[in-house]
């Protein structure tokens, strides 16, 4: 719990069940169903199946993909009246554009600028434009907890002091993937949802947005989002664990956040999705925290569907309606009692005092979310939990490039060869247990081994207990190949599989099951600083935990996808992936590299090079702490990040070593992971190689090394010595 009060000082959401805040307050009271059958897309005779579709949405002639436009809707009903942009963004979504991308494949569209709304972080990035954000603009995407775990990292943002008014929350919309991938896995009921009825045979996929405006400002009305908490079961890609032992410790995790007891909840939002496990796993989580006698608890699924990223966000801006206006929602759907599960919802809106609520929300990989509403007066009166102030430190690391695992690539690299292409998948998979990886393609195989390097020969109690890791394309293997499938076989037979790992968190979770960390699992997916991103989310999340966290970016090249999504503005790149991980730890003393990300803003432009000196402490600063420089000017947004280093150049005066890493790594979205592990290298040795240092090695004579990020968006990251 912090002293420093999150107050909700302004929300926007839509889906099945209407547009906006009253209308939806009015569906709720009710009791309405606001599933109906597909019609966004055409699915093969008998496979029309109810959806949580946004109705009098029509998608002709509009621009921006479906999923950009609902964050538009939720975006500006939150930020109604506000007079100033949000100082940052964090957005939860797994979708993106795919929708728009589906239909370009399917009529064969080469055109790259087509495809450019496709990437996740580009939904976020497009609300910083309409509203004028400057902050970091995060992009989280760890399936159907996304949105809860959005508020999460926005909620520490404000306690921190990063910013002041921060913009979360979820948003997804209906496409193939989704939609015919819950139904490979047979997880869609037929007649609807019915969250926790003994009848339920699975859920109704949806969409959806809701964006909270959160303030560290106080509010009249006193409704804050009091805590959240995290977690991964490390059990299975799909599957929760069947005791609920993830659910619990998220939920146990959110109450500590918040400062409160089991008996100080008034009512519990359940993720209750309509799937026997999950709604069994979470009715086992819930009698063990409340007992067999739990607060009033119902789910809001069987009104409005499954809206995956939007789900947590969506229930957070209903629990915030519930306890400003004395209301217990229904659970839509439910007819016959489940004795095994031994839970009697709420079975028709009715008016009650609340206080607080406690939100569920569970995804894929055993991504585990749980966020607590309420009035501050609510909150018990704790003491804050003290914070680790320590930075943090390497304390292993391990890389992948063309050139090889680890050693061959950081030996080539620092020797200035360039290091692009692709590893051959038997190379890639060397020391990974083959029973394990036999289904895996290329990204869970490239995040494995790299999370097994830098963990190697970690004593268990030095293990990580938490995970982060950015992407900025995922799985591109598997989605293309699931789509592909869907297309060949008109829908009928697409592969279970590929669905499971197309999902960007789908590394993430293969790392917790079998490195078994089961702290927070987060990916973010920010283009070409979903590292940075990645490196933000770890540092948020361990500010009152001296335990080990790993952090890594990686991306795959895909021969049919990726000229598509990332073009490059350069001549001919060669194909090029890979991928760096760092085990980092806030430990006080030692000789360990320490990294700490310094700055890291949105927006593109000449101007934000000479900003970024401003953001560094100035020219002195630059000059006195740092003895050289690694900067990465992605080939899609050479000329935008060309323009920002001269810039910097300019304004910062430095004449020591300066390395364009991309032109060492080959282009890929997460190359900067890569250049960090050459960093600590750099650090640890104490100089710059010759080969990078313009024919003689440089001593950096105790100096940092400077990571700098440009293009979309700058970004700069620190590596020193203690």
């Amino acid at each position: 719990m912090s002293d420093v009060p999150v107050t909700i000082a302004g929300m926007g959401v839509v889906s099945a069940l209407g547009t906006g805040a009253e209308r939806t307050l009015a569906a709720l009271r009710g009791g309405e169903c606001g599933l109906s059958g597909l019609t966004l897309f055409v699915a093969p005779a008998g496979q029309v199946l109810p959806v949580g579709a946004v109705r009098g949405f029509d998608m002709q002639d509009q621009a921006l993909p479906r999923t950009h436009r609902l964050a538009r809707i939720a975006a500006a009903e939150a930020l109604a009246g506000s007079d100033a942009a949000p100082d940052a963004i964090v957005l939860g979504t797994t979708t993106g554009g795919i929708l728009t991308t589906e239909s370009l494949l399917q009529n064969h569209c080469t055109d790259p600028r087509a495809y450019r709304h496709h990437g996740l972080a580009t939904v976020a990035e497009d609300l910083a434009r309409q509203w004028g954000c400057t902050g970091p603009v995060l992009t989280v995407s760890t399936a159907c907890s996304s949105g809860a775990v959005a508020l999460k990292l926005a909620l520490e943002m404000l306690r921190c002091g990063m910013a002041r008014r921060v913009l979360a929350g979820g948003v997804d919309s209906l496409c193939r993937l989704t939609y015919f991938g819950f139904k490979s896995l047979q997880l869609i009921d037929p007649a609807g949802a019915r969250p926790l009825d003994r009848e339920r045979r699975g859920m109704s996929v949806a969409e959806g947005a809701a964006l909270l405006l959160l303030s560290a400002d106080a509010a009249a009305d006193g409704v804050c989002l009091l805590g959240a908490g995290l977690s991964c079961d490390a059990h299975h890609a799909t599957a929760p664990h069947p005791e609920g032992e993830g659910a619990l410790a998220a939920m146990t995790a959110a109450l500590a956040d918040a400062g409160l007891t089991p008996a100080q909840i008034d009512y519990i939002n359940l993720h209750g999705t309509g799937t026997p496990d999950n709604d069994l796993a979470e009715g086992r989580a819930v009698h063990r925290l409340f007992g067999r006698q739990p607060p009033p608890l119902s789910s809001i699924k069987g009104a409005m569907g499954h809206p995956l990223a939007a789900a947590g966000a969506i229930e957070a801006v209903v629990a915030a309606l519930c306890i400003r206006n004395g209301l217990l929602p229904g659970n839509v759907g439910y007819g016959t009692p489940d004795p095994e599960l031994g839970i009697s919802p709420v079975t028709a809106p009715r008016s009650a005092p609340l206080k607080t609520v406690m939100s569920n929300s569970f995804g894929f990989g055993g991504n585990n979310a749980t966020v607590i509403v309420g009035r501050a007066a609510g909150a018990a009166a704790v003491a804050a939990p003290s914070v680790v102030t320590a930075p943090l430190s390497v304390q292993g690391a391990a890389c992948i490039t063309g050139a090889g695992h680890g050693p061959a690539s950081l030996e080539a690299l620092l020797a200035g060869k360039e290091c692009a292409g692709c590893l051959d998948e038997q190379t890639l998979s060397e020391a990974l247990p083959p029973r394990v990886i036999r289904r895996f393609k290329r990204l869970p195989r490239m995040a494995l081994s790299l999370a097994m390097n830098a963990c190697r020969d970690l004593a268990p109690e030095r293990m990580p207990t938490a995970v982060s890791i950015g992407t900025a394309w995922g799985a591109l293997s598997e989605t293309h190949a699931f789509l592909q499938r869907l297309a060949e076989t008109r829908g009928q037979y697409p592969s279970p599989t590929d669905f499971v790992g197309s999902v960007h968190n789908a590394p993430a979770g293969q790392i917790a099951m079998q490195l078994g960390i089961k702290g927070a699992n987060v990916t973010t997916s920010g283009g070409d600083h979903s590292f940075e991103q990645a490196l933000l989310a770890a540092d948020l999340l361990t500010r009152r935990s001296a335990d080990a966290v790993l952090v890594a970016g990686l991306d795959e090249h895909h021969p049919q996808l990726s000229p598509l999504l990332a073009p490059a503005a350069r001549p001919d790149p060669p194909a090029a992936d890979g991928g760096g991980a760092l085990l980092l730890r806030r430990e006080p003393g030692g000789n360990a590299p320490m990294l700490q990300l310094l700055a890291y803003r949105s927006g593109d432009g000449a101007g934000t090079g000479a900003d970024l000196v401003g953001l560094l402490g100035g020219a002195d600063v630059v000059h006195n702490n740092y003895g050289a420089i690694l900067v990465g000017m992605p080939a899609r947004a050479y000329a935008v990040a060309e323009a920002q280093w001269a810039a910097f150049r300019q304004a910062s005066g430095f004449d020591g070593p300066m390395v364009d890493y991309r032109r060492l790594t080959g282009e890929f979205g997460t190359a900067s992971a890569v250049a960090a592990v050459m960093g600590v290298a750099m650090v640890r040795a104490g100089a710059v190689p010759a080969a990078l240092a313009g024919g003689a090695p440089c001593a950096l004579a105790g100096k940092a090394v400077l990571l700098l990020g440009l293009g979309d968006g700058v970004s700069a990251v620190g590596i020193r010595l203690p």
